[in-house]
């Protein structure tokens, strides 16, 4: 054995004689599932957005995979330890039990990477925490399951890179030695960097690479590369001189004005081939498996003609070399969806391509906005199907509160807002409530207060589709008149028909003309719009639309700001917070030395004023802040809170 532990070329290419391991990756086609799990944190996390639904229809287009990418180092405590946040295994675990159910592989792809940033040279030690915790909980699971160390790799030394995957391979193997781990090249994982990996000492790999050329093309539009390429618009495939556009000439003096010159030598067929037979040569002289993760048009920009044809190109010649694949993405800039529509599986797929890409295509129809006719869920645990929760808030929002929900697991939670922050659930596709209204139901749901002096408004917006149709609303204002903020849960029952208009902003304030159209509303909102929210505390839970109040009360408990969350008490434990009241230093102290924790010192406004990382002990110097109440938030590595009212004098 070599150096590092990796055996030398001569001695590996000597066992692929001997014993012709020329394996073959054991799935054929599939899609990048996007936009799901890039997020900041698990908390922001939309599951609802996907279903097992969802990949029984990925499933019936022909495909046999689906690679999900993960801001994975988001899902955990962060630095020292990064430690995984179970709400992220929670969630993990369902898609990888509808995976298992449909005998579909699934790749757990890291995707938390920046493309503005080179890939730190230190990357290892985090790599190095994460994975082997991930590997622990999902050993036992099927062969279905797949380890991607880590996307698109950039700005580093391809010795440096193959130096840190080889040791995170040996960190993953110390805990799982059944599944497959996916390894890919430094240079955004470029199948020119292919020959320059490592033979690393594991059989249980496959090798991957993207292919996004001639880039010009396929990335037409793309505001994310330096410099943007927005103003760079229908560029053909392949290069075709009458139908070239003019250059935008704030591009000029760029890379991308040299690739334009040359797209007549790399807009061609013959050139796309000869690129992907790079990845197709490395696989057959190593004779290792090979996969294309990615490779795919951004659409806004691009002409429809030749991105399908690009996508035949591509698609027949990477299996012309059996070389499996995952387009990016499904729904995105780069989906299998037209354009401008809803995104809906049996109305909005993009018929052409999948026939490029030899998809079987479903029947589609054109979609017709019909009103409902029963009344359905906004959130449970879980946002409602196809409706996708956002938030503008300076605030803290979490949609995963387990601040004592009054029903199942969660509840969601707002603090913090400034006046006009919002929550919104916007529908997608637009919704026709006119019967709903005409049927007096009405939006019920449970909420808990923390401050009687609170107000805020709860309104439609209906569609915005210019001058012509403002977004006009129609809301109401909850306030202590409505419900007693006194820190129980309490039942609301508001009737449609009780909702007034409000008028519409659109750049400027329009006043309320009757025109709110029940038969095209486009979202609900809640909104801080009478005032900032202070260091008051909002939970939601159980919103519907239904024409019955059968809402029950199953917390009857009043909720305290020392202990934020039931689980909570676990953190309280062992802390000593003194002196209290104080005048200018605060001491914390711990009965775990070792425990990562995070300190928020929260004012009166709901604003952070002073914070600090620590292990062990911590002394805050409150130095310069006015006299007054404050609230220290504690939260330790496990992501267990605990909140201790604090007097400064």
């Amino acid at each position: 054995m070599g150096k590092n532990g990796f055996f030398p070329a001569t001695f590996i290419l000597l066992l692929i004689s001997l014993f012709t391991r020329a394996q073959e990756v054991p799935f054929q086609r599939g899609v990048n599932l996007t936009g799901w799990f890039q997020a900041g944190s698990a908390q922001q996390i939309q599951f609802s957005r996907y279903t097992k639904r969802d990949f029984e229809q990925i499933q019936s287009l022909g495909c046999d995979v689906i690679r999900l990418p993960i801001n994975l180092h988001y899902m955990t405590s962060g630095a020292p330890n990064y430690i995984v946040d179970p709400l992220f295994y929670d969630f993990l675990d369902q898609v990888i039990d509808w995976s298992e159910a449909l005998e579909m592989h699934l790749i757990l792809d890291n995707h938390t990477f920046d493309p503005a940033e080179s890939t730190d040279p230190q990357v290892g030690e985090v790599l190095k925490k994460v994975w082997p915790q991930v590997a622990e909980r999902y050993r036992s699971r099927s062969e279905y399951l797949y380890y991607e160390v880590l996307n698109e790799p950039h700005g580093i030394a391809d010795d440096v890179w193959n130096q840190i995957q080889g040791e995170v391979i040996q960190a993953i193997r110390e805990v799982d030695t059944k599944h497959t781990i996916i390894v890919g090249p430094a240079n955004w994982n470029s199948y020119n960097n292919l020959d320059d990996l490592l033979y690393y000492n594991d059989y249980n790999e496959i090798y991957t690479f993207h292919f996004y050329d001639p880039f010009i093309f396929t990335h037409q539009g793309a505001t994310w590369v330096s410099p943007s390429m927005q103003p760079l618009s229908q560029v053909p495939f392949p290069y075709q001189s009458e139908q070239m556009p003019d250059f935008p000439s704030s591009l000029n003096g760029t890379w991308v004005a040299l690739n334009f010159n040359n797209y007549a030598v790399e807009g061609q067929v013959e050139v796309v081939q000869s690129l992907i037979d790079i990845a197709a040569r490395f696989k057959q002289e190593r004779q290792v498996p090979v996969f294309c993760g990615e490779f795919g048009v951004y659409i806004p920009n691009s002409d429809d003609s030749s991105r399908v044809f690009w996508y035949e190109t591509v698609q027949q010649e990477l299996e012309k070399h059996d070389i499996p694949w995952t387009i990016w993405d499904y729904h995105g800039g780069f989906g299998l969806y037209e354009a401008g529509g809803n995104g809906l599986f049996d109305h909005d797929l993009h018929v052409p391509l999948l026939q490029a890409l030899d998809f079987t295509v479903p029947p589609q129809s054109e979609y017709q906005l019909l009103p409902d006719s029963t009344g359905f869920s906004l959130y449970t645990d879980f946002a409602g199907e196809q409706i996708f929760l956002s938030a503008n808030s300076d605030g803290d929002v979490n949609y995963y509160s387990e601040d004592e929900p009054n029903n199942e697991k969660y509840a969601f939670y707002w603090r913090g807002a400034t006046q006009y922050n919002t929550i919104s659930f916007d529908f997608v596709p637009n919704k026709d409530l006119s019967q709903l209204v005409a049927e007096d139901y009405a939006l019920n749901f449970i909420i808990r207060g923390t401050d009687p002096d609170l107000k805020f408004d709860i309104r439609w917006v209906d569609t915005n589709a210019g001058e012509a149709d403002l977004p006009w609303r129609m809301g109401v204002t909850i306030d202590e008149i409505s419900v007693p903020f006194d820190r129980y849960w309490h039942s609301l029952h508001i009737p449609l028909k009780s909702f007034s208009e409000q008028g519409a902003w659109d750049g400027e304030w329009y006043p309320p003309e009757g025109k709110f159209d029940w038969t095209a509303v486009d979202r609900l909102e809640i909104v801080a719009e009478r005032q900032d929210f202070g260091s008051a505390q909002l939970w939601f839970d159980n919103l519907h639309l239904t024409n019955q109040d059968t809402s029950q009360i199953f917390v009857t408990d009043a909720f305290t700001d020392v202990i934020t969350s039931l689980s909570a008490a676990k953190s309280r434990a062992g802390l000593k917070i003194y002196p209290n009241p104080t005048e200018r230093i605060l001491k914390v102290r711990t009965d775990s030395p070792d425990r990562q924790r995070i300190s928020q010192l929260i004012g009166a406004s709901g604003k952070v004023v002073r914070k600090a990382e620590f292990v062990g002990s911590l002394e805050l110097d409150l130095s310069g802040l006015p006299v007054g109440m404050y609230y220290l938030r504690i939260t330790d590595e496990n992501r267990l809170t605990s909140t201790h009212k604090i007097i400064l004098k």
